[in-house]
């Protein structure tokens, strides 16, 4: 047969779906193709059976657990002022259709609130896609989460991820770090805890954070960015040697401690077998020790860096000790006391857990078990080693007080598998207990044709240990390497710049607008978009440009729009700097009425003159009604803003996920005000 015979005759059969051992892909399903996994690893129940992290009797429910599908969680963002509304908006319309609603017969299970996390602002369903195309009110109710969501007043994040964030006690004040941040769900979280008091735009504190993965560090961009937070910074960095930051301090350049570190590291993930069913296949022990070393390196790094009096929370979704209490054990036997584990049980009291275990031992992927270093041959000394161990000393093992970590497994609360442990820093390393010395660039030697000169000597001298033996200093530290996509620089603005005057007048802009906090991203040209961040972060940023890869930082807060030049400003405000810059701007404000909230969000074409005589007569004054900027407030103390242009008589608005209104087409000069309406709530 030739070949067109033949490629005829398979168009043929593909087309019929008669083919003898195949199927089309409409009656195949999307699955067409792809082996069903078999939910079971006997290896991995051999395993945990022998270490005894279960209670007696519980195995076969844990077992079960792990084969169920994971309820989706959702979370509504904390620190925005409108969360009582959301939440009001879900018990009472969307939770309560639910209850009573049956599809197919089987009546669906209405959400519920997570008992252990604070003011009901967390719930969990069981509710799947299938379930959720059968039934118009449930597809409503999808869309509306899906709406929130985009917008950053609800979140989608696993139950257990929510823990780490929770524990960290986070203040207004506290300088973060997020060791191993993307995709960045408890980043999210703790931008939320910075912005508890939403009438504080700039924060004391900040939150940098970290990620290995170029690519998933714009991941983590993405989540941020919902939150419109001035104070978040994105770094591109291996964790396990994130560079120690310089600030200035009172005149002095010191060295950055951080007041909460979250240290959530890579891990064998087998306490995600009920969201990612790949684990269920590709377990073996053999992935926690290779992974060992570098929790140990990543969690060692963050301590250093941990201020004294500070606190660390180390996780992973894993249920391995190996990666959980041996990282710790290794940690707190390092830190010679200067470490202590705290007790966290209080601070969520609805939580249930299983205690920190004292006792487990070592297996390799063939099966075979060793319960000390010392039962372990030389030649498997490469993959296992003495910190994977428990302390062998009864007295030291007890005052690490082990049993203070906290493992939550998945069958207690219908949750995944989970470690969490809390430390605390009450003196420096060891390895520290000389306070970090910053070497000036005088007393540096330099490096010339790959030889090195010392400040003092006009010959070649030796560096040895690291350190020169004319001056005692360091070699000078060698170039960062950048991975990834090369970004635009950040550049601050400075308070004479020329953008400004016509800024400040056409907003009038409070005298205590910090124009130094205001930065762009090119050295030439037009400036296009103008962002802020915190006068914290401007102090990093400008320390440590050459030592950091920063991705992404502050948010923006104008636009450029030159046809607007003729108006006096060329920068119309973003949206999503809009709660930054609210405290203030000063001028152009029209308050409106509910029913003027109404014509605005309901109508396509909201004309002028269909606004109430207030709202108008407050436009004319504007002069010839040029532009208008909304800021909405609905409800008792709910800001929400909204940014609009104006011309003549139409309205219209810029596209933004808010409010989801719609974007229309504007071909005419515009300039950007603010509006401020004000709802009562009846």
């Amino acid at each position: 047969m030739g070949r067109k015979n033949r490629n005829r005759q398979r168009a043929q059969q593909n087309r019929d779906g008669r083919a003898e051992g195949k199927r089309s892909r409409d009656d195949a399903g999307w699955g067409a193709g792809y082996s069903e996994i078999i939910k079971e690893n006997k290896l991995f129940e051999h395993y945990y059976t022998e270490l005894k992290i279960v209670p007696e009797g519980e195995f076969e429910e844990f077992m079960e657990a792990m084969r169920e599908p994971l309820p989706a969680t959702i979370r509504i963002t904390g620190y925005k002022s409108h969360a009582k509304e959301i939440l009001h908006t879900l018990k009472e319309k969307y939770f309560k259709e639910v209850q009573d609603l049956e599809v197919d017969g089987q009546k669906i299970e209405a959400p519920q609130p997570l008992s252990w996390y604070p003011d009901e602002l967390a719930w969990h369903t069981n509710l799947s896609r299938k379930i959720l195309r059968k039934s118009p009110l449930l597809e409503k109710f999808h869309q509306f989460l899906v709406s929130e969501t985009e917008s950053g007043n609800i979140s989608r994040q696993e139950a257990v991820s929510m823990i780490p964030p929770l524990l960290l006690k986070i203040e207004p004040q506290h300088k973060i770090l997020d060791m191993c941040a993307a995709p960045g769900s408890k980043t999210a979280q703790l931008i939320e805890m910075l912005h508890s008091d939403m009438d504080v735009p700039f924060p004391e504190g900040f939150v940098i954070a970290n990620d290995v993965d170029n690519k998933r560090c714009y991941l983590l961009v993405h989540q941020a960015k919902r939150l419109n937070s001035p104070c978040i910074m994105v770094v591109n960095h291996d964790a396990s040697s994130i560079p120690r930051l310089h600030f200035d301090q009172d005149g002095k350049k010191d060295v950055l401690f951080y007041d909460r570190i979250l240290c959530d590291v890579p891990c064998s993930g087998d306490g995600t077998m009920r969201k990612n069913i790949d684990v269920w296949k590709k377990w073996t022990t053999s992935n926690s020790l290779q992974l060992h070393g570098l929790q140990i390196r990543i969690a060692v790094r963050g301590v250093e860096q941990l201020a004294v009096g500070g606190r660390m929370v180390y996780s992973t979704c894993s249920l391995n000790p190996i990666e959980d209490e041996a990282v710790i054990a290794a940690l707190l036997e390092k830190s010679e006391g200067a470490l202590e584990l705290a007790d966290a049980s209080p601070d969520l009291p609805g939580l249930k857990y299983m205690p920190g275990i004292a006792s487990w031992k070592v297996m390799t992927k063939e099966g075979q078990w060793y319960s000390d270093w010392s039962e372990v041959p030389t030649s498997r000394h490469t993959q296992i080693r003495p910190t994977m161990f428990p302390p062998t000393d009864p007295e030291k093992l007890a005052n690490m007080k082990l049993e203070r970590c906290m493992r939550i497994l998945p069958h207690h609360q219908n949750t995944g598998g989970f470690f969490v442990a809390v430390l605390v820093k009450k003196a420096p390393m060891p390895w520290n207990r000389r306070y970090p010395k910053l070497y000036k660039s005088t007393f540096m030697c330099a490096l010339l044709d790959g030889v090195f000169y010392c400040s003092f000597s006009s010959v070649t001298v030796l560096h040895i240990d690291m350190k020169c033996s004319v001056c005692s200093s360091p070699p000078p530290p060698k170039k960062m390497k950048l991975f990834g996509f090369k970004e635009d620089p950040f550049v601050f603005l400075t308070e004479d710049d020329p953008i400004f005057p016509s800024i400040q007048a056409f907003y009038d802009l409070s005298p205590g607008f910090p124009k130094l906090n205001v930065l762009t991203r090119t050295h030439e040209g037009k400036k296009r978009q103008l962002y802020m961040v915190s006068k914290e972060l401007r102090n990093v940023l400008l320390n440590n440009s050459e030592r950091m890869k920063v991705i992404n930082t502050g948010v923006k807060v104008w636009s450029r729009n030159t046809d607007g030049e003729q108006f006096g400003c060329a920068f119309r405000l973003a949206q999503e700097g809009i709660y930054t810059l609210c405290p203030y701007i000063r001028a152009r404000i029209i308050n409106i009425c509910v029913e003027d909230v109404k014509v605005l969000l309901t109508q396509e074409n909201p004309f002028l003159r269909k606004l109430g005589d207030d709202a108008h007569n407050q436009a004319k004054k504007l002069g010839q009604c040029r532009s208008d900027n909304t800021c909405v407030c609905v409800g008792y103390t709910l800001y929400v803003y909204i940014c609009t242009y104006c011309i003549k008589t139409f309205v219209f608005y810029i596209y933004n996920k808010q409010n989801n209104c719609k974007m229309l087409p504007i071909a005419t000069t515009f300039k950007i005000v603010r509006r401020q309406i004000k709802v009562n709530n009846k």
